[in-house]
């Protein structure tokens, strides 16, 4: 059976399904949260409501992004438009910018962004969220304790790669706690974390062209075993290397972030 009844509703595998129901999980998720009154913050994903309904106690109106149409129908018969406002679609098209120019909004108030990530659409959705890092404030998110490790993995180990470095290049990471199967239903096969993503200040991020960044970052780890030599020979030649102060025996998961930045603006100076 792909579907499980939970609480009267049918949790959808094609949905990525799982449902927070721990009381102290979700207190501890709120209070790390600390949603204070008046501020703009949208949950992506909110299922049955187990985080929106304290959230909302303590911030008065929430934004909701979701997908599934019996959910939507859930979420109006339980809160007021003074409550909630409920864009219905994929949280990987929205634009949570446009949140941002709301009439609510004032002064264009950054956006503080919540949720329990389906495990199914977690790397496309952080990168699609990573593009509105300059409407936002923060994010904190529940996603499987695996993805969370990769994206505040440090340089030289097994976890480092594409997903550490474009992440870290932009936000300021922290993995708060873990959270066990048996605080969802149904209870997922893996181990879950919270982790808080904080944008960077521009004036920190320092590559020239970022667009460059992402695809010399995505060719270093496209063939994890190889050097930079091989991974890197579209982008730099020996003489590069030496310019950079960058052995090319090295492979993609030993360099930092700064390096990577560093060998972006090199090959946009080079144009």
């Amino acid at each position: 059976m792909h579907d499980l009844e939970t609480d009267g509703h049918r949790a959808r595998k094609r949905f990525g399904q799982n449902f927070l129901s721990d009381p102290n999980i979700i207190r501890k998720i709120i209070d790390g949260i600390r949603p204070q009154p008046g501020e703009l913050m949208v949950e992506i994903g909110p299922g049955l409501g187990a985080m929106t309904e304290p959230l909302i106690e303590r911030l008065g109106h929430l934004h909701v992004v979701e997908i599934d149409r019996d959910l939507i129908a859930r979420l109006h018969e339980r809160f007021t438009p003074a409550q909630i406002t409920v864009h219905e679609g994929d949280a990987l098209k929205f634009d949570f910018g446009s949140l941002c120019n709301d009439e609510g909004a004032q002064d264009r108030q950054r956006l503080r962004i919540v949720g329990n990530l389906p495990y199914n659409i977690s790397t496309p959705i952080l990168f699609h969220l990573a593009g509105f890092a300059d409407s936002v404030k923060d994010m904190t998110f529940m996603l499987q304790k695996e993805v969370v490790m990769r994206m505040v993995a440090e340089p030289g180990t097994e976890e480092y790669g594409r997903l550490s470095v474009m992440l870290q290049y932009r936000f300021r990471m922290g993995r708060l706690f873990d959270v066990p199967p048996g605080a969802f239903r149904p209870a997922p096969k893996v181990m879950s974390s919270i982790v808080r993503m904080a944008p960077l200040p521009a004036d920190q991020l320092g590559a020239k062209d970022e667009e460059l960044l992402g695809r010399i970052v995505t060719a270093a780890f496209g063939q994890r075993r190889k050097t930079l030599r091989n991974t890197l020979r579209a982008f730099l030649d020996e003489a590069d290397f030496d310019a950079l102060h960058i052995d090319p025996g090295l492979r993609g998961e030993k360099l930092s972030v700064a390096q990577y930045v560093a060998i972006a603006n090199h090959c946009a100076a080079l144009r």
